[in-house]
């Protein structure tokens, strides 16, 4: 039975709520969802995988405002049941010299952990960012109510110039990094 990987490409797009940040010319909504298309393209061509987006079109919107946005992410992956759930983000910082990725996680030492880690090596592997470590951050709405495993991906910083054409140019790069990750993690030979 293929191991069930729930990708929710975070945010809205404009004009909608909870829409994401902003920098260098990209915004974070349509970074994430491309993003998001890559690795269920990756995914999906991977027999040992089945894959569902919060977000299956550039276009989509989820709830009415920020609040019931996340829960309609969650909700979809919780009733499917995913056996995993993968946020994915962009950073932004008012200095626009921090840069680099990072995975979220509710805990230390949990499966979602050691996933977060082996997907941020492969992100770091892959694209070259900076690696800013596996961060603790148990109020992230989307990691306390799902009820599988679940990352927060904090692909690179808008806001920083080398980051941002990183994003621009190379999306799939990013989930590849992702997918990669996934495949070290899982235990299976790389593609």
């Amino acid at each position: 039975m293929p191991i069930r990987i729930f990708i929710d490409p975070g945010h809205n797009p404009t004009g909608g709520p909870n829409t994401g940040a902003e920098g260098n010319g990209l915004r974070e909504q349509d970074v994430n969802y491309t993003v998001g298309s890559y690795l269920a393209e990756l995914l999906r061509a991977d027999a040992r995988f089945a894959v569902r987006l919060s977000r299956n079109t550039p276009t989509e919107s989820l709830g009415t405002n920020n609040a019931t946005s996340l829960a309609a992410r969650v909700n979809a992956a919780n009733s499917w049941p995913a056996d995993y759930f993968i946020s994915i983000h962009c950073n932004a910082n008012v200095n626009p010299a921090v840069n680099g990725s990072e995975v979220y996680v509710y805990q230390q030492n949990t499966q979602p952990y050691w996933l977060a880690q082996h997907v941020l090596n492969g992100i770091v592997a892959r694209v070259g960012t900076r690696d800013n470590g596996v961060r603790l951050n148990p109020s992230l709405y989307v990691l306390r109510r799902t009820r599988m495993p679940a990352i927060l991906v904090e692909l690179a910083y808008l806001t920083n110039e080398a980051d941002a054409r990183r994003l621009r140019d190379d999306p799939y790069g990013f989930a590849q990094g992702i997918y990669s990750g996934m495949l070290a993690y899982f235990g299976f030979d790389p593609v």
